[in-house]
């Protein structure tokens, strides 16, 4: 069961599937000139939640078809760079029996195989390298078997063992064409899982191996050096990265709501919608690029049958779920700036602000964004305002809601993200390079292919196929989260989004009562529950 933040991920909120009004067709231009595909028939407000609830094991299997994962699974895009030639032929080695060495996925590298098999596939020798794809799909799906620390051990030791390492004199020749491919893994390696690398034995392992081969070549000391100092830099990074991520956003109650005399709302901080759309994309990437690859995978890990022992990976995954945090956030904050005004037609310009926000987050490609103001709009105390939507003109919206609408398993959404994918691609400027994805249904994706698919097949091989998909769908976010931010950053807008006070949901109903009375029993039940519970007032 997953409790907590991913809970919230993988739930629908209860005002997610209230509609209103009928579908209508817009236009909003074109990826080229930074708009969005034309035509698309749209949603009122109220009709989209978070993502849809994971469906039971039985409609998984259904979906995903037999243990090895079949094509017809919803996904993200393939991550097509991770998928390289490799100009090197593998090593020898016959599949044990019921490993399936036809068909290869990757250039001899077979879709299941022991673990063993796959670990040899990953260790270099002086006249093979393994495929890029290869060693970030292994890298990434291996942790569920094997930990880091004992994986590098390993592949240490085949290094020695194969490349005669231990004797006295060296064969210099085969080591000098050894060298430069052992060192290349490890800085593939250190670079994309720098977190494997925590831990003093790891920088033993490191060391121990590079220094075998340090005499044929001082280069690869000098180079060992480099690849360290990197390291450490990344390291110091992503230990820094917490407790700039994880802000003081606790909700308040609504008593504590700040006097309007001194309060600063977000309108007072910034009245642009593109210039907020742009810090909103800057603290996106500001967050996600401290997630590490390896944290999808230890957010769904289970322990393995053939382990001896228990992976501990329940403390590994801070980065993804303070991203998951930023999200409710920023739903919240949407929320209460709009429930915050006292009259109505305050209210209504805030709608519109956040609607004119959140169609410029489109147009840059940040739908993590887009999604959060869009369901801060359709939560239940901002869609009861009546009274105040009346105001308010929501034809953007409709396309925007559209866009983001889970039916058809978020269908014009991953249409959309086609489109920003392909535009990133082929940019002429960094601004064309954003795509910062609806993160929510990546999750959900990923939580599908781990649960519809078996790690391990009957026979006990290490389905790889599976994890393949695995990397592709993990590889091309990667890729997303690397990119530069091309705006610039204005402190005081990004410090409000993480710092402004947000209302708790209790607190969001009685602001919403407070503005626009109950129209019916119920809400007036609750309306005095919370008064009382509150603000102490009967």
């Amino acid at each position: 069961m997953l409790g907590g933040a991913w809970g919230r991920v993988l739930r629908t909120p209860p005002h997610a599937l209230r509609g209103r009004g009928k579908l209508r067709k817009t236009e909003l231009g074109s990826w080229g000139d930074g708009g969005a595909h034309p035509g698309a028939y749209l949603l009122p407000p109220g009709a989209v939640g978070e993502t849809e609830v994971p469906p039971s094991p039985g409609s998984l299997r259904r979906v995903l078809g037999s243990s090895a994962c079949q094509a017809g699974m919803p996904q993200t895009l393939s991550a097509s760079d991770m998928v390289t030639p490799g100009s090197l032929s593998p090593p020898t080695t016959e599949p044990t029996d019921g490993e399936q060495a036809g068909q290869p996925l990757l250039d001899g590298a077979p879709s299941s195989a022991s673990l063993e098999t796959l670990i040899q596939h990953l260790v270099p020798t002086a006249d093979y390298y393994p495929e890029k794809a290869y060693i970030f799909t292994f890298l990434l799906s291996s942790r569920l078997f094997i930990e880091p620390r004992e994986l590098l051990a390993r592949v240490c030791h085949l290094c020695i063992e194969q490349q005669q390492l231990d004797k006295p004199v060296l064969d210099k020749a085969r080591v000098r064409k050894f060298g430069p491919k052992l060192l290349q893994l490890l800085a593939e390696w250190t670079e994309t899982f720098p977190r494997d690398f925590q831990e003093e034995s790891t920088i033993g392992h490191l060391k121990d191996v590079v220094g075998r081969i340090a005499p044929c070549d001082e280069a690869y000391r000098k180079r060992m050096h480099q690849l360290l100092q990197a390291l450490h830099q990344k390291l110091a990074a992503l230990r820094q990265g917490p407790e700039g991520l994880v802000s003081a956003d606790k909700p308040i109650s609504y008593r504590t709501k700040p006097p309007a005399s001194i309060h600063r709302e977000l309108l007072g901080v910034c009245s642009d919608p593109y210039t907020l759309a742009q810090q909103l994309t800057h603290v996106e990437l500001e967050r996600l690029r401290h997630i590490g690859p390896e944290e999808f995978v230890q957010a769904f890990v289970n322990k393995d049958p053939l382990a001896s022992t228990k992976p501990c990976f329940s403390d590994k995954t801070s980065h993804l779920e303070a991203y998951v945090k930023w999200f409710n956030r920023l739903c919240y904050l949407v929320a209460t700036e709009i429930c915050m005004p006292a009259k109505k037609k305050q209210r209504a310009q805030v709608i519109e602000f956040f609607i004119d926000v959140a169609r410029e987050c489109f147009n840059i490609g940040n739908f993590n964004s887009l999604m959060a103001i869009i369901s801060g709009m359709n939560m239940s105390p901002v869609s009861r305002l009546k009274k105040t939507w009346a105001k308010v003109k929501t034809a953007k919206f409709f396309i925007l809601e559209h866009q983001m609408d889970p039916t058809g398993n978020f269908c014009n959404y991953r249409t959309a993200l086609r489109g920003a994918a392909h535009r990133s691609l082929t940019a002429h400027s960094s601004r064309e390079k954003i795509v910062i994805p609806f993160f929510s249904l990546l999750i959900k994706d990923i939580y599908f292919l781990n649960e519809g698919c078996a790690n391990r097949l009957p026979n006990g091989h290490v389905n790889f196929e599976k994890f393949l998909e695995l990397a592709k769908q993990v590889g091309e976010f990667i890729t997303w989260k690397q990119v530069e931010c091309p705006f610039e950053q204005d402190p005081s807008i990004t410090h409000y989004l993480s710092t402004a006070p947000i209302f708790s949901e209790d607190g969001l109903y009685l602001a919403s009562y407070e503005s626009e009375s109950p129209e019916n029993q119920t809400e007036k039940e609750r309306w005095k529950s919370l008064r009382s519970s509150i603000l102490g007032k009967t």
